[in-house]
């Protein structure tokens, strides 16, 4: 049997390297009861070593800030790049869909913005707007409402009025964090609010995300994992939690 010390340093080695474990997958590896793990997660949490989660525990990295679009936009470009060109992949003639904000749905409307057959975007992101609003191929219903600096999108009551009043196809969501007992997740109040409408509107919730997002949360909670449909990610991804989510029968895309 391992000691405190061994246990508290292969607790902590197996965060780094998957970003985020369970308590029961700890029980099996360490041959202790789970009430020990959790008396060792709440004691590591309390050292600032880690976050404890529902089952779960992940790094104390994981708690994700509001950054603005222009430095989230240079971080992971070509994980960003390939994801958005395989989710384009997706996109069917005629399609009504939505694309909420952030830099991997930026990079999906550059793959879409030569696209050759009708499809409707309805968006929050004015970004994304101008970048498909050259395409004659493409309809652009911009969201109206407040201004949000930091993603250059809408939000607000406005917005929300117009999504209650439609029902597309797909929508593409991009999240801040993906926590598999928590949820998707993203750094702002509004923006959960508004991809929750999103998501009420659709009837595929397809997640473009780079793996940096698994094992992290976001300040506000968008939705449970069981909500998705699709996730489309890079190979980098943890491949236990990859194995999870199939489990739970959601498609996930390597790219």
């Amino acid at each position: 049997m391992r000691s405190i010390a061994e246990r508290h340093q292969y607790i902590l080695e197996q965060i780094q390297l998957k970003g985020h474990v369970k308590v029961l997958e700890l029980s099996e590896a360490l041959h202790v009861s789970e009430v020990t793990i959790r008396k060792d997660l709440k004691h590591l949490e309390g050292r600032k070593m880690l976050y404890r989660n529902h089952g779960s525990a992940s790094s104390m990295s994981s708690i994700i800030n509001d950054r603005h679009i222009d430095v989230k936009e240079k971080m992971n470009q070509e994980e960003k790049s390939g994801i958005a060109c395989v989710a384009g992949q997706f996109v069917e003639e005629n399609d009504k869909i939505i694309i909420a904000s952030g830099t991997t749905l930026l990079a999906l409307a550059d793959a879409l913005s030569t696209i050759e057959f009708p499809i409707t975007v309805i968006t929050s992101s004015v970004k994304v707007s101008l970048t498909l609003c050259y395409n004659p191929n493409i309809e652009v219903i911009q969201l109206g409402g407040i201004m949000r600096k930091n993603s250059v999108s809408i939000i607000g009551h406005y917005a929300d009025n117009i999504l209650e009043s439609l029902s597309c196809n797909k929508l593409f969501l991009g999240v801040d964090g993906i926590d598999l007992d928590y949820g998707l997740t993203t750094s702002n109040m509004s923006e959960a609010r508004i991809n929750q409408q999103m998501i009420d509107a659709s009837q595929e919730i397809i997640v473009l995300t780079d793996s940096s997002k698994f094992g992290k949360r976001g300040f506000c909670k968008i939705c449970d994992i069981d909500k998705v449909h699709h996730i489309i990610t890079d190979k980098n991804a943890p491949s236990r939690m990859i194995e999870q989510l199939r489990e739970k029968e959601i498609k996930v895309t390597l790219v």
